[in-house]
């Protein structure tokens, strides 16, 4: 009876077993984990959270994991509108990191006006976050413009301001450097007397709002409709330009949240060196999670599980001393190889090798 009951639990928990392993979330979650495992492996003290003081007595959370859950943030909210834009136009966007610097550009110009050094902001915080996520939004506006009405392929679309971007934030802020007052790092740091990170509840915030938005509405089916059959999802009533354009816009936004966050973490900007190759960690971090590059299907929840593995993947570099210049070189490798896992070619070898170890054991019981 115990022999039968065990064999029972054995079919049942091989096949859940394969159906994980298979799964698209399989990959990122197993290589998060194996990260965090092996920084508790070079530092035992890895997990610990404590209640710490900041520089002005204020009671904050300190701890490794409390630093990549904050330093991940822009990256997180870029990942997310990334996910809708490659899932749709089938092609990336590649001047975030651009737009990340107008939108600097354009807050630091609202809150700090033509003074270097202000002692008061010349605007309250929430109008130049508005006005920050607008101009990201116009940012989305013109590349969506360019792929959805022009058929332009994404990365060439985005090519102009990724190229254009930096230079036009430092214009927005007239060519100065200004640095707004400490108030205003609030945002990007501590509240005084809150322990938690901003950036990490902004980051709560985003994700419930994407959650919901995907629930309660139609925007992740008729992203994945037109992303996989632009011809076919018109035939079915839907319009595969505006909803390709809505997505860019989408993106724009998640910009300006990321690019008021940063602003705020040093209360200056500089466009040139603000975020450097953000675009392509944000890129990663959709393949990392399991989307397809060339639209169709996406997984929100694992493009938010590559984003924090790219964090944590960098924070580990950090932490061995690696030098900062060598670091892409071994975030590339060690990408390749995910990503490489990832790809139909792979997975069609490993499902091969298992259809021929099956029935090599079907033929040994025939002998038998």
């Amino acid at each position: 009876m115990f022999r039968m009951n065990h064999q029972i639990d054995n079919g049942r928990l091989v096949p859940a077993f394969k159906a994980f392993v298979r799964h698209r979330l399989f990959i990122p979650i197993a290589f998060l984990s194996f990260l965090l495992l092996l920084n508790i492996f070079i530092n035992p003290g890895f997990l610990r959270i404590s209640l710490g003081r900041d520089s002005s007595g204020n009671p904050v959370l300190i701890g490794n994991i409390i630093n990549i859950l904050n330093n991940a943030t822009e990256l997180v909210i870029l990942a997310i509108g990334m996910t809708l834009v490659t899932a749709s136009s089938k092609g990336q966007d590649i001047s975030v990191g651009a737009t990340v610097a107008i939108v600097g550009g354009v807050v630091m110009r609202v809150l700090c006006g033509s003074e270097t050094q202000p002692a008061v902001l010349h605007a309250s915080v929430f109008v130049a976050l508005l006005l920050g996520c607008l101009a990201g939004m116009a940012c989305g506006a013109f590349n969506g413009i360019l792929v959805s009405k022009f058929n332009i392929q994404p990365m060439v679309a985005t090519l102009i301001l990724f190229t254009a971007g930096r230079s036009i934030g430092s214009m927005a802020m007239g060519g100065l450097k200004p640095k707004a007052v400490s108030s205003f790092g609030y945002y990007g740091n501590f509240i005084p007397g809150f322990p938690i990170p901003t950036p990490i509840l902004i980051t709560i915030a985003m994700v419930t709002v994407t959650c919901l938005a995907l629930k309660k509405t139609n925007l992740g089916l008729y992203t994945k409709a037109v992303g996989i059959n632009d011809k076919a999802s018109s035939l079915n009533g839907l319009n595969p330009a505006r909803i390709k354009f809505m997505t860019f816009v989408i993106l724009g936004f998640c910009v300006g949240i990321a690019g008021f966050v940063q602003s705020s973490r040093v209360q200056t900007v500089n466009p040139y060196t603000i975020v450097p190759s953000i675009e392509m960690d944000v890129i990663l971090a959709v393949a990392l999670g399991g989307n397809s590059l060339g639209g169709g299907k996406f997984n929100m929840t694992g493009s938010i599980i590559g984003a924090y593995t790219i964090q944590t993947l960098t924070s580990m570099l950090t932490t061995l001393n690696v030098n900062t210049n060598a670091v892409p070189v071994f975030k590339a490798v060690i990408i390749i190889m995910l990503v490489a896992i990832q790809t139909p070619v792979v997975k069609s070898f490993f499902s091969n090798m298992d259809v021929f170890s099956k029935r090599a054991v079907s033929d040994g019981k025939e002998r038998c």
